[in-house]
């Protein structure tokens, strides 16, 4: 009997860790600027995505990777943004368990007023995705429109991560 309630703790806390994987927030545009606002100590960095973009699909690996070549250095964040649906949320969930998502990621949930949010972020932002904002002490301070290679995500947070 023990050792069945052991194996079922087992069971329970791998359960409870694979689900927090596929965890998200949903937030408005000030919940997002507020959250950003959060990460002045950090270099960070912030990818505009969606599970139906395909370069932001293609892109979203060497994120990954170089996540977590940083992911322990406590002056690194990466937030990826998804700009899919609320009604899609199930989908959202799936695709981070899927592609194995490792940075934090939240849902923005404000497609009426994105004519309104966008050129906060990037006056140059036409709108379309993906689109990848870097911070250093609270300041943006390189806007990346279109897919991102590797190499120049690494350079980028090498050149600006001390």
């Amino acid at each position: 009997m023990k050792n069945l309630i052991q194996l079922l703790a087992v069971c329970l806390c791998f359960t409870v860790f694979k689900a927090q994987q596929t965890r998200f927030s949903v937030v408005k545009y000030e919940d997002l600027e507020q959250r950003i606002q959060q990460e002045q100590d950090k270099l960070l960095v912030v990818n505009f995505w969606s599970t139906t973009c395909a370069p932001c699909v293609k892109e979203l690996p060497h994120f990954m990777e170089v996540n977590n070549k940083y992911v322990n250095n406590p002056k690194f964040k990466m937030i990826l943004v998804s700009l899919d649906r609320l009604a899609d949320q199930e989908r959202v969930s799936k695709f981070i368990k899927n592609k194995n998502l490792t940075a934090e990621v939240v849902l923005l949930d404000d497609i009426k007023r994105m004519n309104t949010w966008i050129p906060k972020f990037e006056k140059d932002w036409d709108g379309n995705i993906p689109v990848t904002l870097f911070y250093k002490n609270g300041t943006k301070f390189h806007f990346n429109d279109g897919e991102m290679s590797k190499e120049d995500l690494e350079k980028t947070i090498n050149e600006n991560l001390q």
